[in-house]
């Protein structure tokens, strides 16, 4: 997935596509998502199959969304089962899981299969359009409650040695902060290092991983199992 810059953010506004069943819910989001300059609603669908529809439609002229705001609990194909068919239809979109569910299988299958983040529909407004913002600049977004899953995990289900032979400590506190949605300067702030060594161990950790942006090498740690998916061996 490509790297958004701010710059271009900044030329025109965030083109988001929601995928979400429930109309109050989406009109809950429209409303929020109208009141920032830099982000338009542009289309909304309560089924994946319908949203899938419109990406064919689109070939053939029209605008596609940047960002995909998308449900798990969908009728018909589910939100997991539908995030390989998106990626394939607009690969030059960024999938954002917006659901309800807190389940660490779902957590860690959405990011493997490709999802760039992961809110809670308890996220804040606050919360929604900044992790849109990073997604877009080419961070991850996860929700507060959930990075602190992230954290623990890498923290507790591998051993020591195992996240040695990859990662360093620190690259995985880099990975970790990566994972909330922080940019680097946050990191650097958070970490007590300089912005230039943030700079340095991303590097380092994507050139382990061989992964081009911080989504790409979130999902990629879980497919080389640092994150192994609900636990299993």
């Amino acid at each position: 997935m490509g790297i958004y810059s701010t710059q271009k953010t900044m030329n025109r506004k965030i083109r988001i596509m929601m995928v979400e069943d429930h109309p109050e819910y989406r009109e809950i989001v429209e409303l929020a998502l109208g009141k920032e300059p830099d982000m338009e609603l542009v289309s909304q669908f309560g089924t994946s199959e319908r949203a899938m529809r419109s990406f064919r439609d689109r070939k053939n002229g029209g605008e596609k969304p940047d960002i995909i705001l998308l449900d798990l609990n969908l009728p018909g194909m589910g939100g997991l089962e539908a995030i390989p068919h998106f990626s394939a239809e607009i690969p030059e979109a960024k999938i954002i899981v917006l659901t309800q569910s807190d389940l660490e299988d779902d957590i860690l299958k959405a990011i493997t299969l490709g999802a760039s983040g992961y809110l809670l529909k308890s996220s804040t407004v606050r919360q929604l359009t900044e992790g849109i913002r990073a997604v877009m600049d080419g961070g991850a977004s996860l929700d507060s409650r959930l990075a602190r899953f992230v954290l623990k995990t890498l923290q507790t289900k591998l051993h020591s040695g195992e996240i040695e032979q990859l990662l360093t400590k620190r690259e995985t506190e880099v990975l970790s902060l990566l994972a909330e949605g922080c940019v680097k300067k946050n990191i650097a702030e958070r970490l007590n290092i300089s912005p230039s060594t943030v700079v340095s161990h991303v590097a380092h950790i994507y050139e382990k991983l061989n992964a081009p942006n911080a989504p790409a090498a979130i999902a990629k740690a879980f497919q080389m199992r640092l994150l192994p998916i609900g636990g299993t061996d």
